[in-house]
């Protein structure tokens, strides 16, 4: 039963996937903006985005663009270059003393 709902759900996204509308091959300007226009709003984003609160002259991506590859230059900048990037391990030490009852009700203390 599992398999039949799975086979239907795959099938139900497909068919609408399919009707998904896709741009005509001329309908992108030869200016629109690509990977690297892509990639420098993604990694400006949060000051774009902080922006465009304020100002509606301001957008965080840029329409109409060439597609696939600005919005792949667009991931990564958000996710590898921008806020999204990994910056390192960031570890805490605590030191924290530990309060035990020993036998006949005398307190042991652990300190590190």
């Amino acid at each position: 039963m599992p398999r039949l709902k799975t086979a239907a759900a795959i099938a139900a996204l497909t068919l609408l996937a399919a009707c998904a509308k896709q741009m005509t091959p001329g309908a992108v300007a030869p200016g629109a903006p690509g990977f690297l226009e892509g990639l420098w709003h993604g990694f400006i984003f949060p000051i774009a985005w902080l922006f465009s609160l304020v100002r509606s002259d301001v957008a965080v991506y840029a329409v109409p663009n060439n597609g696939g590859w600005y919005d792949f230059g667009y991931f990564l900048g958000v996710c590898v270059f921008g806020v999204g990037a990994h910056r390192g391990p960031r570890v805490i030490y605590r030191e924290r003393v530990v309060r035990e009852r020993g036998p006949r009700g005398q307190t042991i203390e652990h300190e590190p």
